[in-house]
């Protein structure tokens, strides 16, 4: 596949990679990234491994990401698919271990092969040719200078739609200040209200207050979301799974956003969970979340709904259960 230089579009957004690369301020923050992989804290784990070695922490990887596929999806929230698709990008192995994980054989068992930033670079360009709205990073936390890398050399051969970072909440403050201004769209799960169920289900030791200052890091970047002709353009999409028994804690949740967050955030309460993973040998082990053996009923979804109301929460979730 060519990287060929190719032109920008009629109309295209104008991102704020491509600002940074003009003035090499992208390059800059390319370096700053690196350099974090030396020792690892790319994460909120610190694994404090050299990856520069290849040597894998937590996430199970080393100096190259993995790329399970790519191209246009029509799954993804509409004002991120639009007419055309959001142009995602499913990066493998994850900094979570979710115990229930519908994707287990990319986050988990790390289906996929690895690639170079040069890689990337074509991927995300191929995406745009297709006409995809938006570039859609899932699950990058763990793999930020490497997709740093790949996208200097996408926006120096023309990349110019906006960048999304889908993720499952778990950043570091410190690496998304090196994203300020590069990602257009934040797109994080907000999935526990409480630490005690995010190290059971997730393996993720102080999650809450990560998590929360991760979302606020992010709000304070970019914004609520903004949608123009029915496709966002820049701001957040927040994500919050619920869970059978309300063992995300919902109403933690919700307030949580309402009140250090924005009563305008958009909030993505979905209601796809299923038993899947390691769910079942999780509830056999320990009766509190026995109820994971099952999917969640139409009352807990409405609860979550209500959380978010009473919460003054208005945008992007409806009540279809």
């Amino acid at each position: 596949m060519s990287t060929q230089s190719i032109p920008m579009q009629p109309g295209c957004p104008e991102p704020g990679y491509r600002e940074l690369l003009a003035t090499s301020e992208l390059e800059n923050r390319i370096e700053q990234a690196a350099g974090l992989l030396s020792e690892c804290t790319v994460c909120p784990r610190a694994c404090r491994v050299n990856r520069l070695d290849d040597e894998p922490g937590f996430c199970k990887t080393g100096i190259r990401a993995k790329v399970s596929s790519y191209g246009p999806h029509f799954g993804e929230e509409p004002e991120l698919v639009g007419r055309s698709g959001s142009g995602t990008i499913f990066i493998s192995n994850c900094n979570l271990a979710c115990g229930f994980c519908q994707n287990y054989e990319i986050s988990q068992c790390g289906h996929g092969d690895e690639v170079s930033a040069e890689d990337l670079a074509r991927m995300m360009l191929s995406l745009q040719r297709q006409g995809c709205h938006n570039i859609n990073i899932v699950s990058p936390s763990h793999v930020v200078p490497q997709l740093l890398e790949g996208l200097g050399i996408a926006a120096a051969k023309g990349l110019c739609i906006p960048l999304v970072y889908n993720s499952g909440g778990y950043d570091s403050v410190e690496t998304l200040k090196l994203l300020d201004g590069i990602v257009d769209i934040y797109m994080p799960d907000a999935k526990y209200g409480r630490d005690e169920t995010a190290l059971v289900l997730s393996h993720a030791p102080h999650y809450v207050a990560s998590m929360k200052a991760a979302l606020k890091e992010m709000h304070r970047q970019v914004g609520d979301l903004v949608v123009e002709q029915g496709v966002a353009v820049r701001g957040m999409i927040i994500r919050h799974l619920v869970l059978p028994g309300n063992l995300a804690h919902s109403e933690i949740v919700m307030n949580f956003v309402a009140d250090e967050i924005s009563r305008n955030a958009y909030v993505n309460i979905m209601a796809q969970y299923r038993p899947a993973w390691h769910a079942g040998e999780i509830a056999q082990e320990n009766p509190v979340y026995r109820c994971l053996k099952r999917p969640i009923t139409g009352e807990e979804y409405r609860f979550a709904i209500r959380c978010a109301k009473e919460a003054g929460l208005h945008r992007g979730f409806v009540e279809y259960l």
